[in-house]
Order: structure tokens, then sequence, then C-alpha cells
């Protein structure tokens, strides 16, 4: 597709009228919402001065924004009078006693093993944690709570930090 002068003369009275990029587009025909964008910059045109007030570019939009689930607006939440179950407190890290390490080699390292580093690895007392893994993460309890930290715990971290 090549911009000629009359897609360009339609272009920059849409692009005045208020008409959006994608409407724009659809209105041309054979170019898309991005074209229209690196078009409109090409040619340096300023800001609308107020959005298309034609009563058939509201119907269509409001037809639209009905039929895409996406655009539709959140209904406001009613009580149902049930409880939201309570989520268990994860123990303080200060909680969750210091494992002594296993010192482990790389090549020593398992599904079980925590691979929590120690150390500098260019020196020869590098090594791994070692002991046995939570499920489903690299990490053992302790080296879990250091690694995955919750919201809160950032906080209570922060504030104690900050004095």
């Amino acid at each position: 597709m090549s911009w000629t002068d009359d897609r360009v003369a339609t272009l920059t009275k849409l692009w005045a009228d208020g008409l959006s990029a994608s409407q724009i587009a659809a209105e041309l025909g054979g170019v898309t919402r991005n074209a229209v964008i690196g078009k409109v910059h090409r040619l340096g045109l300023s800001g609308r001065a107020k959005p298309a007030s034609s009563s058939a570019r509201k119907v269509k939009t409001a037809a639209a924004r009905s039929s895409n689930s996406y655009n539709a607006r959140p209904r406001a939440l009613r009580p149902t009078g049930r409880t939201a179950p309570s989520v268990p407190s994860r123990p303080a890290i200060e909680d969750i006693p210091v494992p002594v390490s296993k010192k482990i080699l790389l090549e020593q390292l398992t599904d079980k093993t925590c691979k929590w580093p120690d150390g500098d690895p260019s020196t020869d007392d590098f090594h791994f944690c070692g002991n046995n893994t939570k499920e489903e993460t690299p990490y053992c309890e302790y080296h879990c709570r250091m690694a995955y930290q919750t919201v809160t715990d950032r906080r209570r971290v922060k504030r104690a930090a900050n004095g």
C-alpha cells in the first residue's frame, strides 16, 4: 500500500476529527493501526483538539464494548455473606534455624539438594548449601525464605532497616 495524496488528506482530516489510529486504519482500508501512527509521526501532525462526536461512532463503540468482555466495565462485587478463607501465616525468617552447610560441590548437586551458593566462585572454598530442599524448589526452607520474600516480609525488613 502506498500513501497517495488522497489517502494522506483523508488521514489528516480523520486525525484532526479525533478518530483513533485503529478507526482511521479501518476507514482507509489496507493499512494497519501502526502504519497510521507511523505516518502521523512522519507528517508531524499535532495532537487532536477533541474526540469525534459522531453519534454513529458512539453507537459502534457501545456495541463493541458490550460484545467484548475485555472492555466491559467491571461489576460491583456484592457481599455473599461468606468470609475469605484464612491463609496460614509463614514463620518469620528469624524463627527458622540457620542450617549448617553440607558444603557440597557443583558435581554433587541433585534435585533434592539446596543449591544456595556460599562463598566466592573464583576461590577453592566455594560450595553449595546441600541441605534437603522443599518441594519443587531449588533451596532448603531457610534459603527459600531468603530468596522468595512476600511483600509483608520485604516491608518488615525495610522498616527494620530504616529504624
